[in-house]
């Protein structure tokens, strides 16, 4: 079954156009021209991916990336005509997989989907079940949940993300240019400082008995311990 590409994009010529490039590629596709009516079409279509523009009508790209973190794992790749990194990082923080600068080169949006669509499927097929134990916690991986001490934490997607990665691979140590490579699929997009405020934000959810887990290394990045580890 072909893969299922959604576009949120107010301006016709340019959402026409990306739906021209995707169903060449055989993609199946659906353009919508406002945030209320993707929501609307969300259940029906079930999109693998959503590629979003920042600036619509009535509901902006932002406040519709907030509404998509309970809809389950959908990728997300924003547009937006502004360059300025604050933007960007709120996108990524609000779950958001990738982000263009509009003008960009179709061939760039295309590679970039599809590693995304790629990493998507790596990820779901070590998904499948999985229970991570880490310095007691516990991940689900197929629910993407987070238990300590019998208690279910709440996880903004890209938290879970890392902190499923650290913890898959305790012990290892990732700089802060791999995790942002990994989780957030695109190297230094938005900057380190980004995994950093991710990893404060972990550890603050853990508490003070839990938040030893992830551990930094000085100079380096970052990696996953069990607790006094």
């Amino acid at each position: 079954m072909n893969e299922k590409v959604m576009i949120v994009e107010d301006e016709k010529t340019i959402a026409d156009a990306i739906a021209y490039a995707l169903k060449r590629e055989g993609y199946e596709v659906e353009a919508v021209y406002h945030g209320g009516t993707a929501l609307q079409r969300l259940q029906e279509f079930r999109p693998d991916a959503i590629i979003l523009d920042v600036m619509l009508p009535g509901m902006d790209g932002y406040e519709l990336l907030k509404k998509l973190q309970s809809r389950g794992k959908i990728g997300i790749i924003m547009l937006t005509a502004k360059e300025d990194i604050v933007n960007k990082v709120l996108g990524l923080e609000l779950g958001a997989d990738d982000y263009m600068t509009k003008p960009f080169d179709m061939r760039e949006l295309l590679a970039r989907l599809k590693s995304l669509l790629r990493r998507m499927q790596a990820a779901g097929e070590t998904e499948k079940g999985e229970l991570v134990e880490l310095g007691g916690i516990q991940l689900r991986l197929d629910k993407r949940s987070v238990v300590v001490g019998g208690a279910s934490l709440d996880m903004t997607p890209k938290e879970f993300d890392l902190l499923a990665l650290l913890a898959s691979s305790p012990g290892r140590v990732y700089t802060r240019e791999q995790l942002l490579d990994l989780v957030w699929g695109m190297e230094y997009a938005g900057g380190t400082r980004t995994v950093d405020i991710h990893v404060q934000r972990i550890r603050k959810k853990l508490g003070p008995v839990h938040s030893d887990i992830l551990q930094t290394v000085h100079g380096i990045g970052y990696r996953g311990m069990g607790t006094g580890g």
